[in-house]
């Protein structure tokens, strides 16, 4: 059940390609710092970022996989991806980082409903 002014975080991009998820994770963090309930939601690229092993970016670029780490450490639980998008990327469930919940892929329009404030990036 999702709690009145809950936030989804959707995250489309994949870790290197932009600082896009970076400052997801971030919003995700920040909100979650103050008190707000946070579920994080990963579509298309963004799938790249729970993939238990990732290469590290090009020189500069920290890796996202600690983030991914620690959102527990925030109370942020709730991690989901569509099984169609696990699919479309030839991804099997065992080669992401452990607390992923899979969705089936028909049920994110409702999912979309739940949340009061969703953010993109």
């Amino acid at each position: 059940m999702v709690e009145q002014n809950e936030r989804l975080v959707v995250i489309r991009h994949a870790p290197y390609s932009s600082h896009c998820l970076r400052e997801g994770l971030d919003a995700a963090l920040v909100a979650a710092a103050f008190g707000q309930k946070v579920s994080l939601l990963f579509l298309g690229q963004g799938v790249f970022a729970l993939l238990k092993d990732q290469a590290v970016g090009a020189p500069g670029q920290k890796s996202t996989l600690p983030t991914i780490d620690m959102l527990a450490m925030y109370d942020i639980e709730q991690l989901m991806v569509p099984l169609n998008e696990l699919d479309a990327l030839n991804i099997s469930v065992d080669k992401l980082v452990a607390g992923i919940a899979v969705v089936p892929s028909q049920s994110l329009p409702d999912l979309f409903q739940r949340y009061t404030h969703i953010l993109t990036f």
